[in-house]
């Protein structure tokens, strides 16, 4: 059984081959109604097609290629064997996997069994295979998400990422999707201010306003502040406190997770790597943030390639062109940076040096308010050097100030589970 949008689909056909006056009802009048079924135009835009471009394709093809008949013969025209052949193929595909309808997608996987006809030309000549359109079908796999930014120079990908796909709708660029922009997320309130890091805060501002290697990299213990730092400068630049070469800059936190998502063949990670890179050289003023950047170190290489995504940063940060703030552990970096010494190269080191007690403790009174409005408690400047003092001594494991932090969050998260009169206004040390 045909949906009923498919039913029109054919008439819309039919009625094309009519109106161009064709003795016969091709595939190509098929290909040309689909591009205006829900169904067929869905799979067509995710597979990466250019809806208007197939369809000046085949109008060309109707004008230039198909014999039209002459004014006065008065005949419809008849469906070409391959036309109908498609049609069955479709039903009987369906009925086989158990669907009780046929639609667009359908009828668009039955295309292909014409692999000579222009119709499946035209469909390869934009990059989409019968593969393709059977991903999307049936496990919503869009190129879209996996091809989404071809390798290949600047003016290519920008218009790639300046043209709509299709008429419904537009690609977000690689910044939008792989990255978080810092500096906007600090004007609506959504970072903590820094506290007690002045120095690393002006060392940091020093380096990016270098002409070369102008590329801090923060290397620290975990739990000391070294992603707080990249926030840090974001606010100061919400807040306008940067020199005036870095007014209107903007960092962008890069989120590994989303660029690793869904990348299932090789070269998928450099491309989309590669696209970000290409897109952060477009925005003047744009700082790239890599938390734990030692993991780019290796990343997207094959066993016996030196490819990997470092490799696709180390050009772009030799010439000053990008800047790019990274963060890592001691030991990651002796692991990975004194290892790859052309990379180390390109990076300014600042060591964040953990904090001490006193440090910590003006860093508590400086994020107290936070945690309590989160918590709905009060917290006493005694509670809070009690807190940075006992981390300090009986927490060895982790650093200052990220576990007297902790112990804050932990304190303020008991209280929430006593009874509402039972719960204290206040804490403090006993």
């Amino acid at each position: 059984m045909l949906t009923r949008e498919l039913e029109e689909t054919l008439s819309y056909a039919v009625d094309e081959a009519v109106k161009q006056k064709h003795e016969y009802v091709t595939l190509e009048h098929l290909l040309y109604a689909l591009l205006e079924d829900t169904a067929a135009r869905d799979i067509l835009y995710n597979c990466g097609a250019k809806i208007e471009e197939i369809a000046k394709s085949l109008e060309d093809y109707f004008t230039d290629v198909l014999e039209k008949m002459p004014v006065k013969v008065k005949k419809l025209p008849e469906l070409t064997s391959t036309f109908e052949a498609t049609i069955q193929y479709a039903m009987l595909q369906a009925e086989g996997s158990g669907q009780k309808v046929v639609d667009g997608g359908n009828i668009l996987v039955a295309l292909y069994q014409a692999e000579q006809s222009y119709a499946v030309y035209v469909l390869k000549q934009q990059g989409v295979s019968r593969l393709d359109v059977l991903n999307y079908i049936a496990h919503g796999i869009s190129k879209l998400d996996d091809n989404l930014f071809p390798l290949g120079g600047d003016e290519m990908e920008g218009e790639e990422f300046a043209e709509e796909r299709a008429a419904g709708g537009k690609q977000k660029k690689p910044l939008e999707s792989f990255t978080v922009e810092l500096v906007g997320k600090a004007a609506k309130g959504e970072i903590d201010p820094i506290i007690g890091r002045a120095a690393e805060i002006e060392r940091t501002v020093q380096v990016l306003c270098r002409r070369k290697k102008n590329n801090p990299l923060y290397v620290g213990e975990p739990g000391v502040g070294k992603t707080a730092l990249a926030e840090g400068l974001a606010l100061k630049i919400s807040e306008g406190n940067v020199p005036e070469v870095l007014k209107d800059a903007k960092v962008f936190a890069l989120d590994m997770g989303a660029v690793l998502a869904g990348t299932r063949y090789r070269g998928d990670f450099e491309q989309r790597f590669k696209a970000i890179i290409n897109d952060l050289k477009k925005h003047e003023n744009a700082i790239l943030f890599i938390d734990e950047i030692h993991t780019i170190v290796g990343a997207g290489a094959v066993s016996g390639g030196s490819m990997d995504a470092s490799n696709i940063l180390k050009p772009a940060l030799a010439d000053g062109a990008l800047r790019c703030i990274g963060s890592t552990t001691f030991a990651e970096y002796k692991a990975a940076f004194e290892r790859d010494r052309a990379l180390a190269r390109r990076f300014q080191k600042i060591e964040i040096n953990e904090p001490t007690v006193e440090e910590t403790y003006e860093i508590l009174k400086g994020l107290k308010r936070f945690y309590e409005d989160h918590h709905g408690v009060k917290y006493s400047d005694e509670s809070l050097r009690v807190a940075s003092e006992l981390a300090g001594k009986y927490i060895n494991d982790r650093f200052l100030p990220d576990k007297a932090i902790d112990v804050i969050d932990e304190v303020g998260a008991s209280v929430k589970l006593l009874a509402e009169d039972k719960r204290p206004n206040q804490i403090s040390v006993q």
